[in-house]
């Protein structure tokens, strides 16, 4: 043993007349300096040799998992354990002059292990997350949320027991006096608690899922589901920003999920025309026999004016006044003529509720509404149905001698100046 390096380097300051306290220090720096060195080197074997063997291995086999992990780089962060091994393995003769030294090297490499480790847990949950987001039955769960989480544990129980290593201390004692901690701990945490909570209830009662449209007013929000974490849910709005929300808001305040719409194949049409009710009028014969030429009247027009003379017949009224028996209305009539249009358009859906309807007359005029459903739930597309339905019952509505509402402009008063 005289003959090891450290203790020749030791003997040669010694003669050249350097205290023996500070030939020991330059002794320590030199160990420690070998020391060094060979982890360097076992690192750079492990990187070399093993990582490049796994790879070519994992290349080579058909399995999907193998290839995530090695995208993860949990070969590479094993690799990493190399060094700590051999710090266990040498530093008992590499320090065998300094004793008193070689249990805090030992502890120190063991806290090093423990946190490979835990960057190889960290690598493994993300293996695992990526698998499961590629699983059909799984790809619309908020899977960020449960993983968060299972990384959150693994810190913070790696870390106890890196602490606990380095200290030389038992875990559990470490955890005994963190007791007193809980309260801020649970203020600390707050979010994630409840967040996790929320998290397993929106995954328990299908209340929300990536891709789904959510309407949020309380937020802005009103787009599509791009993620859902442990914290927050991220929405992009049609104007495509992103509003992040507390997953736990999705739980305690209202919002409305469009899936449903969706899932059905339709979206729904529900808006009114209102018009004026000073135009509404009973239908004299012209205008009867003019409405029989409009194709999508003729069906309905025919059984009902059958019905209404047989109707007045059967009462024997005075017809001279139409306020007697029974007439057909131009709104009547009109409404017939918009729920009859609307059923023709092959962008309607033909399964879904489709009527036109009188609501409650207002200050502004009568309300003529239109319900029914798209076939197509795409937003651009939506519109421009939506749209085209009202321009032509808009550009109707006089030919049956109807008048739109609307609030008196500067051209109006000039027509009652004139």
């Amino acid at each position: 043993m005289e003959n090891r390096i450290d203790h020749l380097v030791y003997q040669w300051l010694i003669d050249l007349g350097l205290a023996e306290s500070l030939a020991n220090g330059l002794q320590f720096i030199l160990e420690l300096l070998v020391l060094v060195i060979l982890c360097f080197i076992a690192d750079k074997i492990a990187k070399k040799i093993f990582v490049r063997i796994v790879t070519s291995i994992v290349k080579r086999t058909k399995f999907i998992w193998d290839d995530v992990l090695l995208e993860n780089k949990v070969f590479d962060r094993l690799a990493h354990l190399a060094p700590a091994l051999v710090v266990q393995a040498t530093a008992t003769y590499v320090f065998e002059d300094f004793q008193e030294f070689i249990p805090f090297v030992k502890r120190m490499a063991d806290a090093y292990m423990i946190g490979v480790m835990l960057m190889v847990s960290i690598s493994i949950f993300n293996t695992l997350e990526h698998y499961f987001k590629e699983t059909e039955s799984l790809k619309d769960k908020p899977i960020d949320s449960y993983f968060q989480l299972a990384k959150l544990i693994s810190y913070f129980v790696f870390g106890i027991l890196i602490v606990a290593r380095v200290l030389d201390k038992d875990p559990q004692g470490i955890l005994t006096a963190m007791g007193a901690l809980t309260a801020v701990s649970m203020l600390v945490f707050k979010d994630t608690i409840l967040g996790f909570v929320a998290s397993i209830q929106l995954s328990a009662n299908d209340m929300i899922r990536v891709g789904d449209w959510v309407s949020m007013p309380k937020y802005g929000a009103d787009g599509d589901v791009i993620k859902i974490t442990l914290n927050t849910v991220k929405v992009q709005n049609w104007d495509k920003t992103i509003s992040t929300i507390p997953t736990y808001s999705f739980v305690s305040d209202s919002f409305k999920n469009w899936r449903g719409m969706a899932e059905a194949g339709g979206r729904r049409i529900n808006r009114s025309i209102v018009l004026k009710s000073g135009s509404v009028q009973f239908c004299d014969t012209e205008m009867v026999t003019k409405f029989k030429n409009y194709e999508l009247l003729k069906g309905y027009l025919d059984t009902k004016v059958e019905q209404i003379k047989k109707y007045n017949e059967s009462g024997n009224y005075d017809m001279t006044f139409l306020i007697n028996g029974r007439h057909l209305t131009n709104i009547g009539v009109f409404r017939a003529y918009a729920e009859a249009y609307i059923k023709s358009l092959n962008t309607i859906h033909p399964d879904l509720t489709c009527m036109v309807f009188q609501s409650e007359g207002t200050e502004f005029g009568i309300p003529i509404k239109v319900y029914c459903f798209t076939k197509t739930t795409e937003w651009a597309e939506y519109e421009n149905v939506q749209s085209d339905i009202f321009d032509h019952l808009y550009a109707s509505a006089p030919e049956f001698g109807l008048e739109v509402f609307q609030h008196p402009s500067g051209g109006d008063f000039e027509k009652i100046i004139k």
